[in-house]
């Protein structure tokens, strides 16, 4: 009889994982692997970044397409520094304007929070996506 129970419940597991596998089945690692939610440190990580003018880029591309932001603003730029653990710019507003200058970035039609706010033009997705590896 306990042979019987022990048979009963292998079963019951094997049912269980083949619905599981039938779940996952199509999904890559790279699919499953990005719904974890990736850092702001994990993502400056991935990136080859050499001056405080390509971690402002690095990062509001950051907050745009990991965090979902349609817009940010200096506030923003500065919590996702700190939550990266990463020393903030000492002009922020400088490096802003440079990635503007390059064409990364450009001012967002209305203001967040009653500042100026900015978004990534798709030379600076781009840029970000490919260059800076």
């Amino acid at each position: 009889m306990e042979n019987n129970g022990t048979e009963l419940r292998m079963q019951k597991l094997e049912e269980r994982v083949g619905r599981l596998e039938s779940l996952l089945e199509g999904r890559s690692r790279e699919t499953i692997a990005k719904e974890r939610k990736l850092s702001a440190k994990e993502f400056m990580l991935s990136k080859s970044l050499k001056s405080e003018t390509q971690k402002v880029l690095a990062l509001a591309y950051f907050l745009e397409q990991e965090e979902g932001l349609t817009s940010f603003n200096v506030s923003d730029l500065e919590s996702v520094f700190r939550s990266a653990r990463e020393k903030l710019p000492k002009n922020m507003n400088d490096a802003v304007n440079k990635n503007i200058a390059r064409g990364f970035l450009m001012g967002a039609s209305e203001k967040k929070e009653s500042k100026k706010a900015w978004q990534l033009t798709s030379t600076g997705e781009r840029f970000v996506e490919h260059d800076l590896k």
